[in-house]
């Protein structure tokens, strides 16, 4: 199936601010799901806005999801630290949305060190995770779960650090990855490879790592 409308979840941040602009470059049409629609950089007459969130309006959610082909999850707690469960509460509700309306492809965005990509991560980053992130990393874990257990054709796609460098292009995306010390990424070159995953069937149902 070839797609193009795509709904991006966490469209004001970070990663979701360069996945909009990225698709809007590469031809999708857009909708964007946001709290709040000023913060939103990217203006284009293929960008359709609707306000809500993926926690707190299920129909605003169900209204975003109807007609999509795909669906990109960039949701995060930015620098927070606390979870406030944003992930374990989203992807029931996303995939209720996406099965209402017949949508199966979404490529959602965790972390390195989330399940089974703890065995790829060196040291120093399982200590600050150990240290700093054991919430955010729970509420992840848990949403993955849930993921892993629905209908969708699903690609979890687990970046390292993310910095705000330039996109690239030259990156390495896998099931598993040599990776050293405290590895980074921009966010830039994450979006790339989120929208990648669409039209590449080989990571549906698998979770990949992406590192500079």
């Amino acid at each position: 199936m070839t797609i193009k409308r795509v709904l991006v979840l966490g469209a004001t941040g970070g990663t979701g601010q360069h996945v909009v602009a990225q698709a809007l470059q590469r031809g999708y049409v857009v909708t964007a799901l946001v709290r709040d629609p000023t913060r939103l950089t990217s203006v284009s007459d293929q960008l359709r806005i609707v306000t809500g969130s993926t926690t707190d309006n299920g129909d605003a959610l169900a209204d975003a999801t109807r007609d999509q082909d795909a669906v990109i999850s960039a949701l995060g707690m930015g620098n927070l630290l606390k979870s406030s469960g944003l992930i374990a509460r989203s992807v029931p509700a996303i995939v209720q949305a996406m099965e209402q309306h017949g949508v199966r492809r979404l490529v959602f965005t965790s972390a390195y060190g989330v399940g089974a990509t703890i065995q790829d991560t060196p040291l120093l980053a399982r200590i600050v995770i150990r240290l700093l992130l054991q919430d955010l990393y729970r509420d992840k874990a848990a949403g993955e779960e849930i993921l892993r257990g629905s209908s969708l054709d699903w690609t979890l796609v687990h970046p390292v650090t993310l910095t705000n460098g330039p996109r690239t292009g030259r990156y390495r995306v896998g099931e598993h990855l040599v990776l050293h010390g405290l590895p980074r990424i921009a966010r830039a070159d994450v979006a790339d490879c989120l929208l990648n995953q669409l039209e590449d069937p080989a990571f549906i149902k698998k979770s990949v790592l992406v590192s500079s």
